[in-house]
């Protein structure tokens, strides 16, 4: 992979800050966009800024036809059967919600999760618990953070109606057994919601193969613009749920008294939606199939092999997470005792233009739960650069002996 190449697509990476280089390590949270992302979206703005679906005017048809493209697109790029099973979204958290709202849980359903879950995969279900009833447990993780999956078996029975999990942490880059967590449930009557936002973008992911019954995941972790995800579900599960929001271009009819609801998805797309960022997102499915997920996760386990072995030279720093740097994909989540995490990112932006991520990362339970304040997370992809982790620990050596 040539990825010298690749970050020309990048005007960040080119142009920098001021005319000083950008080392761009918050990828967890959002990656940049390349050029034929942006100029998608700014392609569907200057040429055909128009409704899809509603207009039969040229520019209507073409908006359509543009998005039905995109559709098929994500719906090829996750192995789904069918484009009809690609509901769009604003992002991750859109899709889940869905799913908490329409699956019709009711007092005593069992929903299963991780101790690592997002605020977006949490929240949602203490909010049924306490507005409904329905019954939430927590699989706790195995020292090292990775997945126990003898007590997730202990846990399921014919009551878990839903196991919603994060496939790949962004706490720590973990992932799950997804195959393995789908068939132990499926054995007794359950469901399973997989939180993709964070594996998407590095790994293959085809929903068939793995039998999931719903993936929800977002654009801006996957080269696509903000304000664009997707939620999959199999088609028979999406035409048994009830819509979750409702209105325009949800309906075939209305009358005063009654309404008809279209089929699938558009039962699930309320309102007039974000075209610019639909067609975008499948501009950035093609580059991403461009360059091959293998190639970007052999990237980001080489990068993260070299981070590790420099930032467990650091004395006082413990990092979050399995200690084999394979078990973490591109994300090296650590902190260092008696140093403020937002210090560290600060020292290093203001001095160097290097961005890293401080904080609890949404995953704030997890941090409470353990009675750490946060962590500086350094997160990589395919347009990061050896040279760039290197200067990356220059830098964080220099902060840290600054800081204590």
């Amino acid at each position: 992979m040539d990825i010298q190449k690749f970050k020309q697509d990048f005007p960040l990476l080119q142009k920098g800050i001021k005319g000083k280089p950008v080392v761009y390590f918050d990828n967890a949270c959002q990656t940049l966009r390349p050029l034929s992302v942006i100029e998608a979206v700014n392609q569907y703005y200057r040429e055909y800024p128009a409704c899809a679906g509603r207009s039969v005017h040229k520019l209507g048809e073409l908006v359509t036809k543009k998005c039905d493209e995109a559709r098929k697109l994500v719906a090829d790029f996750i192995g789904a059967k069918r484009r009809e099973e690609i509901i769009f979204t604003r992002n991750t958290t859109e899709g889940i919600n869905l799913v908490a709202h329409s699956l019709g849980l009711k007092a005593g359903d069992v929903v299963i999760t991780t101790d690592k879950e997002h605020n977006s995969n949490l929240v949602p279900w203490q909010r049924l618990a306490q507005k409904i009833g329905i019954i939430h447990k927590i699989v706790p993780s195995k020292k090292d953070n990775t997945f126990d999956l003898e007590a997730f078996t202990e846990m399921v029975d014919e009551k878990v109606k839903l196991v919603s999990m994060v496939l790949t942490s962004n706490l720590d880059g973990v992932t799950i057994p997804a195959l393995e967590i789908i068939k132990i449930t499926h054995r007794h009557g359950g469901k399973v919601l997989l939180d993709a936002a964070q594996a998407i973008p590095h790994q293959q992911i085809n929903v068939r193969k793995l039998d999931v019954d719903f993936l929800a995941f977002s654009g801006h972790k996957m080269l696509g613009p903000s304000g664009t995800g997707v939620l999959y579900g199999k088609y028979k599960l999406l035409e048994e749920l009830e819509p979750f929001m409702v209105g325009g271009d949800t309906v075939e009819y209305s009358t005063y008294k009654d309404h008809k609801f279209l089929p699938l998805p558009e039962k699930f797309e309320a309102g007039l939606q974000n075209y610019a960022g639909i067609i975008g997102l499948g501009a950035a499915v093609k580059y991403l199939d461009k360059i091959g997920l293998e190639n970007i996760a052999k990237q980001e386990k080489k990068l993260n092999r070299f981070v590790t072995k420099e930032i467990e030279k650091l004395p006082n720093t413990t990092i979050i997470g399995p200690s084999d740097p394979a078990l973490r994909g591109g994300i090296v989540s650590f902190y260092v005792k008696g140093v403020d995490p937002h210090q560290i990112a600060l020292i290093l932006d203001e001095s160097s233009n290097i961005m890293i991520r401080s904080g609890q990362h949404c995953v704030h339970s997890w941090f409470h739960a353990h009675n750490i304040q946060a962590s500086a997370r350094v997160s990589f992809y395919f347009y990061n650069t050896l040279e760039e982790v290197e200067m990356f620990i220059t830098n964080l050596q220099r902060t840290v002996k600054l800081l204590t």
